[in-house]
């Protein structure tokens, strides 16, 4: 492990445990850090995800997310989930950029979600061969922003996440 994954390792678990709102003693397991993606198994549930934080800006705050989940005992792989950094507009689309591709999500408040496994899996096919990915909606004080996500590192982190349940079922 580089110095800079071993650097990255608390601030990741730590996402996952707030993330999943389980207390410390509940954490759970990490199955690596890549880059800026990191690939956790809760076999409680079970599941595995591989998540990431967007890249942050000066002044930007870093409350977002996007994860890839694996849910093996109702079959879902590769499902996309992102929380947006603010509220956006109920109104307002919001949109996916990865790579050259482009992606309407289906929207809560500050969750997003592709509209349906076809597009989960052309979204993380899109990752597997992009260098980012940026979600653009307008806030509800009316102002557009983008979270932005640096991919390097997100494939081995979604394959790690789906070796970690290929056994739970």
């Amino acid at each position: 492990m580089r110095f800079a994954d071993a650097m990255r390792l608390p601030a990741a678990l730590l996402l996952a445990i707030i993330l999943s709102g389980a207390p410390p003693a509940q954490a759970r397991d990490s199955l690596g850090i890549f880059d800026g993606w990191g690939a956790f198994r809760d076999p409680s549930t079970p599941r595995c995800y591989a998540i990431a934080q967007p890249t942050v800006r000066r002044g930007q705050d870093p409350r977002g997310f996007a994860s890839v989940g694996t849910w093996p005992r109702q079959r879902l792989r590769g499902q996309m989930h992102f929380r947006l950094s603010r509220p956006h507009q109920p109104k307002a689309t919001v949109t996916l950029n990865v790579g050259e591709r482009r992606f309407t999500l289906v929207a809560g408040q500050v969750d997003a979600w592709a509209p349906d496994a076809r597009a989960d899996a052309a979204i993380v096919a899109a990752m597997r061969s992009a260098s980012s990915m940026s979600i653009q909606t307008v806030a509800a004080d009316g102002r557009a922003f983008a979270d932005s996500y640096a991919l390097r590192g997100a494939a081995t982190a979604i394959d790690a996440a789906a070796l970690g349940c290929a056994r739970i079922g």
